[in-house]
């Protein structure tokens, strides 16, 4: 990976990181309806994997998705209306920051039910098999999620039916406020059970974009040549709780401490400084992200709210959508 290419992840991380940063602050303005859990340290899986997906490819994540989102080519504005209830909003309005989805661009949704996407992301798959169109598949989900059922059999049926997908456990070490490691009988939650479905032990830095970049990018290659599914680890920390509510006091601060120095952006940064790249020019990037997003924040909120109108869209058409009234 040349110089330019480091610089494109880097800007694009620093984006990611402010946009996660202004909703933080608004949130505890009390602009964000509903709750927002934000992928704040996360931001390297969200842009590695981003850069090995092409236009046609799928992605579904979990309710912390807004990264995810904005990496596949989401429009910002688009999502930003969406998390604060102004008209433009992604989804209408009527998802908020747990069901970000952009279709248009290839991300099949956030899910806020844990594990319900990993079958979705086998139908997917499924498909582009059948119909032969060379498609991939990226489902990422968090370390929690290799608990649940749903996760031991889309990833055996992915497995049986060498299905083109490309499965990501983000793994932060906590499930909302729980360790992983106190609720699963081996150390790592994805990469030791990828051997009972037949997968390669495949485990990465998940806060070095570069590495994620190079790791997902051989396995959506295999992917695509008819060489079955993958399971990825990507071991990465979440830098705040679990949603913008949670104070994540129950972590410990030297814990905390230590993976801050592993920061996505401070470990893309020492990279780029040892390559030539000046620290003025890294602090341009990030001031021009900060700046921006202000911007748009004040765009965003000088919109009107969704027409009330709007609730009735999108609902079944032959009315049958009342009996849950």
């Amino acid at each position: 990976m040349d110089l330019p290419d480091e610089l494109e992840l880097y800007r694009r991380m620093c984006f990611l990181r402010r946009f996660e940063e202004r909703v933080d602050m608004l949130y505890r303005r009390g602009l964000v309806h509903g709750p927002a859990h934000l992928g704040l340290g996360q931001e390297a899986v969200a842009v590695g994997a981003a850069a090995v997906l092409g236009p046609g490819d799928f992605s579904l994540g979990t309710y912390r998705g807004h990264a995810h989102a904005l990496a596949r080519g989401a429009p910002p504005d688009a999502v930003l209306a969406e998390l604060l209830g102004r008209q433009g909003g992604i989804c209408q309005g009527k998802g908020g920051s747990m069901h970000i989805t952009s279709v248009a661009h290839g991300y099949y949704g956030s899910y806020a039910i844990v594990g319900a996407h990993l079958p979705i992301a086998c139908g997917l798959a499924w498909a582009a098999k059948i119909r032969r169109t060379g498609v991939v598949t990226m489902c990422f989900f968090g370390d929690g999620t290799t608990n649940i059922g749903a996760f031991h059999e889309a990833v055996n049926l992915a497995a049986v039916w060498r299905l083109p997908v490309v499965f990501v456990c983000e793994n932060n070490w906590y499930m909302e406020y729980t360790p992983i490691s106190e609720v699963i009988p081996v150390p790592l939650p994805a990469a030791d059970r990828a051997g009972a479905y037949g997968l390669d032990r495949v485990i990465v830095d998940g806060n070095d974009v570069a590495a994620v970049r190079q790791v997902l990018g051989a396995a959506v290659a295999a992917a695509r040549d008819g060489h079955g599914p993958a399971l990825v680890e990507a071991q990465t920390y979440r830098l705040k709780g679990h949603s913008a509510a949670d104070g994540a006091a129950y972590r410990p601060a030297e814990e905390v401490a230590r993976w801050r120095e592993r920061d996505p952006l401070v470990l893309a940064r020492a990279g780029l400084v040892a390559a030539g790249v000046s620290v003025q020019a890294l602090d341009d990037i990030d001031a021009q992200a900060k700046a921006g997003l202000a911007d748009l924040a004040q765009q965003v909120l000088a919109r009107p709210v969704p027409e009330p109108a709007g609730a009735w869209t999108d609902v079944w058409s032959d009315g049958s959508w009342q009996w849950r009234n």
